[in-house]
């Protein structure tokens, strides 16, 4: 009893100074104001030496004749930048913590192909490390989304100042995430096919077409099921896609593949769902085609080798520029595993670099995402009404070597950038006589 008493203080002892001492903040109240700041609205406008008037929590004012009451909470931001918070479209932060080796920091995955009914918001974990960190980097929000099977389950938005995930909820089941089977094969790690020695190889294109039409099989009797006026037995699956077909779910439609994205455009047609792209990296090719159906593209990773060995070495940078040039709506996401999802700001400042402008290339890591995710009514620029989603950054946000955020605002409530790395980074200072 003694032994199983220590092992038990143990692993309590290890958990809280695990943690960092870093807790929510109350909900704003009040005035706050922003002074001298050069307001980056996420529009396209740009402010220079202005102020943002914010009321318990909301944007009430932005300009440069706003007057300042003398009793006022000011923030003086003279000679930085100030930019609408960034949003992570698509990611597994609060489902995924350590991605091998420690199954029980996860929970991501269903087992099963159809799985429209998970809901990955009641997973979330508001206490993640990763949290803190993207916080530091200028990242407020994200899009939680499932994986796994075929139809993997509904997303969510949250934001990143929460005790738990009833607080972090910013967007409930914002929308049902479909992945498509790829119509090519895969080579091995040496060049060969997969599959069984000595067997005959399946033919991929027949087998995506055959997963397909059971994808558009779901769907037709989720449609029959829901015109009905009553059920006999209630159908949790088919129940969890009415969204899809009152609008008030988008369906996010994983490929990557030119063929696939002609699905995902029959699906248009066919059901008349609000489709988003997710990954798309050869969505260049038939940017035209998804501007005439209203298909709006979420890149997934723009650091990354391009798609086939054909496509030009820095087509992955080039595409956003593609893409804005034929007018679709697009936004840009890190899915970088091994930096947990941190330089989302330098993915747009490549973009920038690749023929974005600078207010372009903002507007997908702020204002596009809002407006593909549903929540551009509340979030996504520095506009009055909206919450005071804001970060203070004391040079250039897109370019690594000056971006360095100084305050960040969550609902007008100025949060925490401390976080496990940085107290890690103070504490071998200390130890090592560098502090």
């Amino acid at each position: 009893m003694k032994k199983t008493f220590f092992i038990l203080s143990f692993f309590i002892a290890i958990n809280v100074s695990a943690q960092e001492d870093v807790y929510p903040v109350p909900a704003s109240a009040g005035l706050i104001f922003i002074t001298n700041a050069t307001i980056h609205v996420g529009n396209g406008q740009v402010i220079n030496n202005g102020t943002i008037k914010i009321n318990n929590g909301k944007i009430e004012e932005t300009g440069t004749n706003i007057s300042v009451p003398a009793d006022a909470k000011v923030f003086d931001v003279k000679g930085k930048q100030v930019y609408p918070g960034m949003i992570l479209p698509n990611t597994d932060v609060g489902l995924k913590e350590i991605g091998s080796g420690v199954r029980g920091s996860n929970d991501y995955q269903e087992i099963g192909e159809y799985n429209p009914s998970i809901r990955s918001i009641v997973a979330y974990n508001s206490d993640s490390k990763i949290i803190n960190t993207l916080k530091a980097n200028g990242i407020l929000l994200a899009c939680v989304v499932p994986e796994g099977g075929v139809i993997s389950g509904s997303s969510s938005v949250v934001q990143f100042d929460a005790w738990n995930w009833e607080d972090a909820a910013y967007k409930m089941e914002n929308g049902i995430h479909l992945t498509l089977p790829s119509f090519i094969v895969r080579f091995g790690r040496r060049g060969g096919f997969p599959g069984v020695p000595g067997q005959p190889q399946a033919d991929p294109v027949k087998e995506a077409l055959d997963k397909i039409a059971d994808i558009k099989d779901f769907f037709t009797q989720a449609k029959a099921y829901l015109q009905e006026a009553t059920h006999k037995e209630i159908n949790l699956k088919y129940e969890a896609v009415k969204g899809l077909f009152d609008k008030k779910q988008k369906l996010f439609i994983h490929c990557d593949q030119v063929k696939q994205m002609l699905v995902a455009i029959d699906f248009v047609k066919e059901f008349g769902f609000d489709v988003v792209l997710t990954g798309a990296s050869e969505s260049w090719q038939i940017a035209d085609l998804l501007k005439q159906n209203n298909i709006a593209v979420i890149l997934n990773q723009e650091h990354t080798l391009p798609s086939t060995e054909d496509d030009d070495v820095d087509q992955p940078y080039k595409t956003p520029a593609a893409l804005q040039k034929a007018g679709v709506l697009f936004c840009l996401n890190d899915d970088h595993e091994e930096s947990r999802y941190r330089n989302l700001a330098f993915n747009a400042g490549t973009a920038a670099a690749y023929g974005l402008t600078k207010e372009q290339a903002l507007q997908a890591i702020t204002l596009n995402a809002a407006v593909i995710l549903g929540v551009a009514d509340k979030t996504g620029s520095i506009e009055v009404g909206k919450d005071a989603n804001i970060i203070v950054s004391e040079g250039d946000l897109l370019d690594m070597k000056s971006s360095i955020i100084t305050q960040a605002f969550i609902q007008g409530r100025q949060v925490s950038l401390d976080n496990k790395q940085h107290q890690l980074y103070e504490r071998y200072k200390y130890k090592y006589g560098l502090k």
